[in-house]
């Protein structure tokens, strides 16, 4: 129902385009680093004015002026930009800010960030209608499709996925997410499957899961002070992982991100988990 409801959505926004009654948007800013991706994957770049800092690829998008991060975005920096558009993943918020906008007059579209390929289908084809793009996307989305076709399936070692947003923490992730979305097209069993999203992970309980393998981000990697740092951890120094320096550490938004870099990140992905000895 939630991914019909944004169909018939992103249909009533593109009548008017395709009928010319309404000019495409030139001063768009995107909040959502996946989406962000997609705009520039389609040739929409020129039209983006503005982003929130998880859009860091590609390069042209780390120099767009920032708006915060998408999910606390400063609603007085989005309006300083004077954008005709603003085009938010459904994460983005708070909700109250979202509704701020509306109530200021700016247009705000709405896509769902979902970690399948059904809402990866929807985000581009939302992006592309939202812009105003002759290109619909589906050229875009039969290339993800194709990508894909060799590399899924297969099986892989036992997995834990683990983030750090600073400081000598980790989160771990569970089902729900986009890293265990990950997980699933590789193969690789996720120990935390009974978990619910991202929860603190402690030595003990990260002991007990004991892992044959890793998978993190640059930026946890570079938050904790180096892969040596995270391999001695509490905890993780206990598991067959750390011990066998099966590591696999990667871009962030390439592994969260979900988006038309996806046959890339799940072949880094399983290449990573094929070779012990760290990335």
């Amino acid at each position: 129902m939630r991914l019909l409801k944004y169909w018939l959505a992103l249909a009533a926004l593109a009548l008017p385009l395709l009928a010319g009654a309404a000019p495409a948007p030139q001063r768009v800013v995107v909040l959502g680093g996946g989406l962000t991706e997609i705009a520039y994957a389609l040739g929409g770049g020129a039209q983006l004015v503005g982003a929130d800092q998880s859009s860091i690829y590609p390069a042209a998008a780390r120099a767009l002026p920032k708006v915060g991060y998408y999910r606390t975005f400063s609603v007085e920096g989005v309006v300083a930009l004077k954008p005709d558009l603003i085009l938010a993943s459904d994460q983005a918020g708070p909700p109250e800010a979202i509704e701020q906008l509306r109530r200021l007059g700016r247009r705000v579209i709405v896509l769902p960030s979902d970690p399948t390929l059904p809402a990866l289908e929807q985000r581009i084809h939302g992006v592309a209608a939202a812009l105003g793009l002759r290109d619909d996307g589906r050229a875009l989305v039969r290339q993800v499709e194709v990508g894909l076709k060799p590399l899924r399936g297969g099986k892989a070692p036992r997995t834990l996925v683990v983030i750090s947003r600073g400081g000598n923490t980790l989160d771990a992730a569970g089902s729900t997410t986009a890293a265990a979305a990950m997980l699933k097209l590789a193969g690789a069993p996720n120990v935390l499957a009974r978990q619910q999203g991202y929860k603190p992970l402690g030595g003990e309980g990260a002991a007990a899961l004991a892992p044959e393998a890793i998978v993190t981000t640059r930026m946890s990697v570079e938050s904790l002070g180096g892969l040596d740092k995270l391999l001695a951890m509490p905890g993780i120094a206990a598991t067959p992982a750390a011990r066998h320096r099966r590591v696999v550490v990667m871009d962030d938004l390439l592994l969260l991100g979900f988006g038309p870099r996806l046959p890339q990140a799940l072949a880094e992905l399983q290449a990573g988990l094929g070779k012990p000895g760290g990335r």
